[in-house]
């Protein structure tokens, strides 16, 4: 098996897609699968670690959103490089510009690709301002999604959604975790005495891209309502984005920390206490998961990730989504009472423990094995069913 992935992002860039990929990659050599890459040009040059070969395309930043970029190349420069070194299966991790080339590409050698979703792309568009192009956009993804043999998602709950949609042959591949890199052994006293709190003092943490479709005004309502009920509470933020300004003036006591690295961010999941999430733009949510593992008691809607991993009141709290009124009023409840929290954290930290990067990378090589097979199948004559 030789694997070809096309992304519009990578390591280190700071997303969930990046990470997956990046894991995905790291097991998939470890058991032997030479791993070749397509993406942008990063703005750091440089060679992606744990890749064979790769070929970096001409970068474009969104306007408005350089943290967000996509990729353009053509679909012959991409035959030229799979004609050098030609995959058995393509995985498509993007279904933009830089997607649709390769899928062009890839079709006109007759290699076989399976798709990941890995974008909401319907939510996106509401988010933005441009809900009107939700329908052009599904149409769009179901002839894209359709010309591939696999299609992979998260979550059972997306597969349902995309199937509705009328995409073909869905299959539910999760996501790992490292749960040595993400556990409550990493919590930092010294961390804690510079957010000015102490030993027994909750502390509430929110860790994502501060922007529009993260839901962040539900975000700062929680909080300021948690801090009436418990004013002693702190209150971390850990991510940037085009939002952080409006955020920080409207919650002038909470900590910002930017973007931290990974073993700064583990500390910080470790050192807090309760993990609010409010963000229904996911289609999996790595944080989520990263939260659990660290020994947090999650307050999130019953969605994506959430839905996978938490039931609700015993390894943490989720609500139906889109009600925030009950969203807010959980956050509120659930940070009265710190016995609570940390029971629920506990719990959370097992089911979490149960998403081995490696049980996943191997349910992938599967898949791509399938998809491999489906495409050399012999096609039955017409009107002719195989028994």
């Amino acid at each position: 098996m030789r694997l070809c992935i096309v992304s519009e992002t990578w390591s280190p860039d700071i997303n969930g897609v990046a990470h997956t990929l990046s894991r995905l990659s790291c097991e998939l050599n470890r058991q032997g699968v030479p791993v070749d890459a397509i993406r942008p040009r990063p703005r750091v040059a440089g060679n992606t670690s744990r890749i064979n070969h790769e070929l970096q395309v001409t970068r474009f930043a969104l306007p408005g959103y350089t943290d967000v970029q996509v990729g353009l190349a053509t679909p012959a420069s991409l035959r030229r490089f799979w004609r050098v070194y030609r995959p058995d299966v393509i995985y498509l991790a993007t279904q933009g510009p830089l997607g649709w080339a390769a899928r062009q590409a890839a079709r006109r050698l007759n290699i076989p690709l399976v798709a990941g979703w890995h974008t909401n792309f319907d939510h996106y568009c509401k988010d933005y301002g441009v809900a009107w192009l939700a329908s052009t956009a599904r149409r769009y993804l179901r002839y894209f999604h359709n010309g591939c043999a696999l299609t992979l998602v998260p979550t059972h709950q997306q597969a349902a959604t995309l199937q509705r949609q009328g995409i073909r042959d869905v299959n539910v591949l999760s996501r790992g975790l490292d749960g040595e890199r993400f556990s409550p052994a990493h919590r930092d006293a010294a961390l804690r005495k510079r957010w000015g709190v102490g030993e027994h003092q909750p502390v509430a943490l929110y860790v994502g891209r501060l922007a529009a479709e993260k839901n962040l005004t539900l975000l700062q309502e929680s909080l300021q309502a948690m801090r009436e009920v418990r004013p002693d509470i702190a209150q971390v933020i850990v991510g940037d984005g085009p939002a952080r300004e409006q955020l920080q003036k409207a919650l002038p006591d909470a900590h910002f920390t930017g973007f931290v690295g990974q073993e700064a961010l583990a500390r910080h999941y470790a050192s807090a206490d309760l993990f609010i999430f409010p963000s229904l733009s996911e289609t999996w949510g790595n944080v989520v998961a990263e939260a659990m593992a660290s020994g947090l008691a999650v307050v999130a809607y019953d969605h994506a990730a959430s839905a996978e991993l938490i039931n609700s009141g015993y390894n943490g709290i989720t609500v139906p989504a889109g009600n925030s009124a009950a969203f807010q009023q959980a956050a509120v409840d659930l940070c009265q009472y710190p016995a609570d929290c940390a029971r629920l954290g506990r719990v959370a930290r097992l089911r979490a423990l149960e998403q081995s990067w490696i049980g996943i990378a191997e349910q992938f090589l599967r898949y791509l094995h399938q998809a491999l097979e489906a495409h050399h199948a012999p096609t039955p004559a017409c009107g002719i069913r195989p028994s």
